[in-house]
């Protein structure tokens, strides 16, 4: 049957204009071609999966990467490989999977620092669209911050805080991870909800930053808990409050800051995204994958240990997300006149 079909188009052919002739052959050639790429997407995945982290190795955010990759190779049959590539708050290793083919084998494993921020920061800037040449596939957690503080610092929460950075405008130096950092805009947020003013001190990284405000080089700093938590615990840092619009459940008696400034949030997200135009078949999949695996009471555990919150979304309320954080921080950066570097 098939060269039986093969002949009469060729027959047919023959009476064409070589314009429509070409046309003809080109539509052939898809029509051949379209169960063979069915076929392929119904067998994804049939070779290991490429999970590019656009984070050095050992932060939470790489440490959340391995999991989500654990969770793939469980549910798919198939090895994760993670793939760190840090640098440029995560452009470098962005780069790569926004060039990747869209087959779902390279894929992402992004954070608001890095997708939201960056977009929000950096706009046309950048050498891909965020929303364009990604395909968000599942929110994977959300960790909060915690604002700490050197213990010499006569302060012992928000409302401290605020009443001191008022009465002394300026002399109030906090540190970050960076010019554009989340740890940077978490803190202008803050100044503008506020209204305060304080010095931004940046770092090239979270650790010096935390570092400086324990040996009294800085003040404050909006920090991850995770890192914090020890050095908090050994008295080495003083915590006055958390980031999020909940209490954290490794430091339940500290408030948020909420609870002072109503409506303050600056969370840090991370989330499973593919190359854009990835086949709606092959998201699906790697959604299911996930969300399974993050429904599992072990993993809610391990997560919960990491001070995260499992979340487990839809592509389209990932999408969501990742519009609504972007339009957040690029009000904020416009309000604090913040540029890019």
């Amino acid at each position: 049957m098939k060269i039986l079909v093969s002949m009469k188009n060729i027959i047919l052919i023959g009476f064409l204009t070589p314009r429509k002739a070409v046309i003809h052959r080109l539509g052939l050639l898809l029509a051949l071609a379209l169960p063979a790429f069915a076929q392929a997407q119904s067998d994804y995945p049939v070779k290991p999966v490429r999970l590019i982290v656009p984070l050095a190795p050992g932060g939470t955010g790489d440490t959340l990467a391995r999991l989500t990759g654990d969770l793939l190779t469980a549910a798919l049959g198939q090895p994760t490989v993670v793939d760190n590539r840090p640098g440029a708050n995560g452009i470098i290793g962005m780069e790569l999977v926004a060039q990747a083919s869209p087959d779902g084998y390279t894929l992402l494993s992004g954070s608001s620092g890095n997708t939201a921020l960056n977009a929000a920061m950096h706009g046309d800037k950048l050498r891909f669209d965020v929303e364009r040449d990604f395909s968000p596939v599942i929110h994977v957690a959300t960790t909060t911050s915690v604002v700490v503080a050197n213990p010499g610092l006569p302060v012992k929460s928000i409302p401290d805080l605020i009443a001191l950075a008022r009465s002394k405008p300026d002399f109030i130096l906090y540190a970050s991870a960076g010019i554009g950092s989340a740890v940077h805009l978490g803190s202008a947020l803050f100044e503008n909800m506020a209204k305060v003013r304080m010095n931004h001190v940046p770092y090239k990284g979270s650790t010096p930053g935390r570092l400086a405000v324990v040996q009294g080089e800085a003040h404050i700093m909006f920090d991850g808990l995770l890192p914090s938590l020890p050095l908090i615990k050994q008295g080495r840092l003083r915590a006055l409050a958390v980031t999020g619009l909940r209490r954290s459940a490794a430091l339940p008696e500290l408030p948020t800051i909420a609870e002072t400034l109503p409506g303050y949030r600056a969370e840090t997200w991370y989330a499973l995204f593919a190359p854009g135009k990835t086949p709606l078949s092959i998201v699906k999949a790697l959604n299911t994958a996930v969300a399974t695996g993050l429904k599992r009471a072990d993993v809610r555990q391990r997560l919960l240990a990491q001070g995260a919150d499992p979340a487990g979304t839809s592509p389209a309320e990932l999408a969501q997300l990742l519009r609504q954080e972007t339009a957040l921080w690029r009000k904020v950066i416009k309000d604090a006149g913040i540029a890019a570097q």
